[in-house]
């Protein structure tokens, strides 16, 4: 009898476009601890811009680097990874999420742990949650506002700024931790 790898949390993690090899850390990472999708975003602050025909290729890579880290750690499901958006087609995403958090390093209140006992207190088996990540720059305030007024909700991360991809690593583990499978 088969037991499903796959974890009960349907993550998906809005990654602001950071430099290429920092990206592709993300997905191998992420794919690693059972995250489902992976949307690069678009952002004010993004270093890199892409061109139509970089997208195409840079997202054909990005699939077979998830598709790698998904059977070197076992999983029954490869990471899905999304074609490039922009913020206004995230919070046109936003309502179909359980909650949609924003990693905001001005965020002086709310934080992780917080969001995860309101999560807990849902009692909910397969939760869907969006994860917002800033690019390289972080996240523009009036892209912060933007995502805010459509249901996002902003979080801190502690005292320290984390770079663009160590944060969606540290938030995809304690979720896990958390509310899934590990």
């Amino acid at each position: 009898q088969e037991i499903s790898k796959e974890s009960n949390l349907n993550i998906n993690i809005f990654q602001g476009l950071p430099k290429a090899e920092k990206m592709e850390l993300i997905i191998q990472k992420c794919t690693e601890l059972g995250v489902k999708e992976i949307t690069p975003v678009v952002m004010k602050r993004s270093v890199v811009k892409l061109d139509e025909k970089d997208k195409v290729k840079k997202i054909e890579r990005w699939r077979k680097i998830a598709q790698m880290a998904s059977e070197q750690s076992g999983r029954d499901a490869i990471t899905k990874i999304n074609n490039v958006i922009n913020i206004n087609n995230v919070c046109n995403l936003i309502e179909k999420y359980d909650i949609v958090l924003i990693a905001y390093e001005n965020e002086q209140i709310n934080n992780l742990r917080e969001e995860i006992k309101k999560l807990k207190d849902l009692k909910k088996d397969n939760l869907n949650l969006g994860v917002i990540i800033g690019p390289e720059g972080g996240i523009d305030e009036i892209e912060y506002e933007e995502l805010v007024s459509h249901g996002a909700k902003s979080i801190s991360l502690g005292k320290r700024i984390l770079r663009t991809e160590t944060a969606p690593i540290m938030i995809s583990s304690i979720l896990m931790y958390e509310l899934g499978d590990i």
